[in-house]
């Protein structure tokens, strides 16, 4: 009998295996690289409040690079610029595989996640523009509390949300992946001023070349990595951001298999880069660019200065209530619902981790107020302000539904029949019956014998009563 068409297809449902499989692999690099992120972050201001801070300032202002290129950069923009490429590559290739083999390849799956981005982006600029408004202050920085970090938002899911059902991990990550396709518009529209049109359109063409050898098959490290790299330093010559052509290039991978494929390039290529994007490219990047001088006056102003305020109201409450807000309005008005399994306050503790805006966050910040030192300074303690009160409030909401989450996730996990494929995908399937009813079948048989043996020691005892 046919399923009726006006069926509600279930939010955050059971994810299929494959990509269960994917994201676990994908969650854990990015959860290692979180916790490097968190200790490059602490480093650096821990560098940059000591009597050492002057050293801190000479070793991120050092300049190398062949100025004739126009790459005579300091350490600080070299990890802002370069290094946070490979992040956006990365970041691309994501982007591609949910696009064509993720939760994304299905418009009304895709739709809730997408509208929870964006509102989680357009929530926290209104917030930002409302308090800067009416505080007098500058428009500038409206962008910055618009971004998540998810590397961040996942070492706080390590520390504290273990148990966090895989479907909500996806949320989360899925989030963050459209996030930062919103974030890299964001900076390539609203932070490019002057360009060099000989130099765009060189990048171009480089970037055409790219896909090309792509498309005819061409195989070795040694023809893209040369030609990356130079399509990276005609995009920075350009005017526009240079990580965009990082995630212009991991937009162009291939991330369908094929038949004799086991992972596709996409999957191949991020499966080599992650690990040096989460573990050097963003750490290295918060070690050079999260060292602000902290003071009591410092965090006094934060709370104070209209942009600066904005920022941390943009995080804390513009994310969650964007994020929540938007996935509530979704699930509302399309045919979606919410798994039974799960609960709003589950949806609310992943909307206040959205608010953890580290990375993108500084990076925008620096480029908002790059002519004001002082102010940039004070904008990048409103964004590790914001991010560590979005954890703390969103650790405190996981934590009072750890018990939930742990059920679920022993639900997810549990494997009876010992043939690695977890029981919840094989309820279907009769030959994973069949094994359930031999494996019950044999305990029943040593339960009987064991009875039997109880029987006949219980007729002895009496026997010598």
């Amino acid at each position: 009998m046919a399923a009726p068409q006006n069926r509600r297809s279930v939010f955050l449902g059971r994810l299929p295996l494959p990509e269960r499989n994917y994201l676990a692999d994908a969650l854990r690099t990015e959860t290692t690289g979180g916790v490097l992120l968190l200790v490059a972050a602490v480093t650096a201001l821990i560098w940059a409040n000591t009597p050492l801070h002057g050293s801190y300032e000479t070793v991120r202002s050092f300049h190398l690079g062949p100025a004739a290129l126009g790459l005579d950069l300091s350490l600080q923009h070299w990890a802002a610029d370069g290094l946070l490429a490979v992040f956006f590559f990365v970041a691309g290739i994501e982007l591609k595989r949910e696009l064509v083999a993720g939760e994304l390849r299905d418009p009304k799956a895709a739709i809730l996640p997408v509208v929870a981005a964006l509102c989680g982006m357009a929530v926290p600029a209104l917030v930002y523009t409302a308090v800067a408004t009416t505080g007098g202050g500058s428009l500038g920085g409206w962008a910055v509390p618009t971004a998540t970090d998810i590397a961040f938002a996942l070492a706080v899911l390590a520390v504290i949300g273990t148990a966090l059902p895989s479907a909500l991990r996806a949320f989360l990550l899925t989030l963050a992946v459209v996030d930062d396709l919103f974030a890299i518009l964001i900076i390539a529209v609203f932070f490019t001023s002057k360009l060099n049109f000989a130099a765009l359109g060189f990048a171009v063409v480089g970037l055409a070349l790219f896909w090309l050898l792509l498309r005819k098959g061409v195989r070795g490290w040694y023809v893209y990595v040369p030609l990356a790299v130079v399509n990276w330093a005609l995009m920075y010559n350009s005017g526009v951001h240079a990580t965009i052509a990082g995630v212009a290039m991991g937009l162009m991978l291939r991330c369908t298999r094929h038949e004799d494929e086991e992972h596709s390039p996409g999957e191949h290529i991020e499966h080599l880069v992650r690990p040096l994007s989460a573990g050097l490219a963003v750490p290295l990047f918060a070690l050079f660019s999260a060292g602000v001088a902290v003071t009591g006056g410092a965090l006094a102003d934060v709370f104070t200065r209209p942009e600066t305020l904005g920022v941390v109201l943009g995080l804390v409450v513009g994310k969650a209530v964007g994020v929540f807000g938007g996935t509530w309005a979704a699930a509302r008005f399309t045919r979606a619902e919410l798994n039974p399994d799960l609960k709003w306050p589950d949806v609310l503790a992943v909307a206040a981790l959205a608010g953890i805006g580290f990375t993108v966050s500084l990076l925008i910040g620096e480029l908002a107020f790059g002519d004001d030192a002082v102010l940039a300074g004070e904008v990048k303690a409103a964004v590790l302000v914001g991010s560590l009160i979005a954890a703390v409030v969103s650790g405190a909401l996981l934590k009072m539904r750890d018990n939930k989450y742990k059920k679920l996730t022993a639900d997810e996990e549990r494997d009876e029949d010992e043939d690695g494929i977890p029981d919840i995908y094989e309820e279907h399937n009769p030959e994973f019956h069949l094994r359930m009813a031999a494996k019950y079948e044999a305990r029943a048989a040593e339960h009987r014998r064991l009875a039997e043996l109880a029987a006949g020691r219980t007729t002895q005892d009496d026997g010598r009563a």
